[in-house]
């Protein structure tokens, strides 16, 4: 069975180069990105193994909703300009690339849903646990740097409903970490407990007249809110990608 080692690339890059205590200190990052990459395929030994990078581009959901991830801590220079040679010097040892136009989120999204349909498995490397909503018997979540995988069961602990409506939680609630807005006045412990009555987003539209009036107030003044924080989380799993699976395999060149 194909296995598929997908790497958040400025996921993982980002937080090895925060502990410089100089961000403009870029020396040793690409053997310490490199040696980073090796400890996971000796983790994870898989058959593939690619690097996904943010592209430049204002993605679909900025366009959609402009505070999308606003405030977020700009890369440092010194990183921003390393980056192509990076990519270079893991591209000579067998760790290719695959360049997002925009956000990466949805290409590696992709990648593992397209592993998954060729009966073959899949492992994100990330610490986003945006990528929670995809984790199945052949989609793994993988934390470098706590050296755990992030499981379905941890994520609902950790919001306190069921999988099937981390979309809905998020939709009501919000993501402060991404700037999605939710629905103002309804907070976590406010979208736990309604997902618990009524299950899903759209039962809770639903049965607005068999909630509190203030709350269904909050409800409906947020209907568009919740509509867009739905569109927001959700990561596209079927968006066009002009490569193949073969350009990833890993070669002895990898394993050295």
């Amino acid at each position: 069975m194909n296995r598929f080692l997908i790497i958040d690339g400025l996921n993982l890059v980002r937080r090895i180069h925060a502990a410089q205590p100089n961000e403009s200190d870029v020396n040793g990052l690409a053997e310490r990105v490199t040696s980073a990459c090796r400890k996971l395929l000796g983790k994870h030994k898989p058959s593939h193994v690619t690097l996904v990078w943010d592209g430049d581009a204002i993605s679909w959901r900025k366009q959609l909703y402009e505070d999308y991830k606003k405030g977020r801590k700009p890369m440092p220079e010194a990183l921003s300009q390393t980056l192509p040679a990076l990519k270079q010097h893991l591209a000579e040892r067998g760790f290719h690339s695959i360049d997002a136009v925009a956000e990466a989120d949805d290409v590696i999204a992709t990648l593992a849903s397209k592993m998954v349909k060729a009966n073959g498995e899949a492992i994100i490397v990330s610490t986003d646990k945006g990528f929670t909503q995809l984790l199945s018997p052949n989609i793994q979540l993988w934390d470098h740097f706590n050296q755990q995988a992030i499981t379905i069961e941890d994520r609902e602990h950790q919001l306190g409903v069921d999988r099937s409506q981390f979309i809905d939680f998020l939709a009501m609630a919000g993501d402060s970490g991404n700037k999605i807005p939710g629905i103002p006045g309804i907070g976590p412990k406010s979208a736990c407990e309604l997902l618990k009555t009524f299950r899903t987003l759209a039962n809770v539209y639903a049965s607005l007249d068999k909630i509190g009036a203030k709350q269904a107030k909050k409800l409906e003044e947020g209907r568009a809110l919740a509509r867009l924080s739905y569109k927001l989380v959700q990561l596209q799993t079927d968006i066009p990608l002009n490569t193949r699976l073969a350009n990833f395999r890993v070669e002895q060149t990898t394993k050295a």
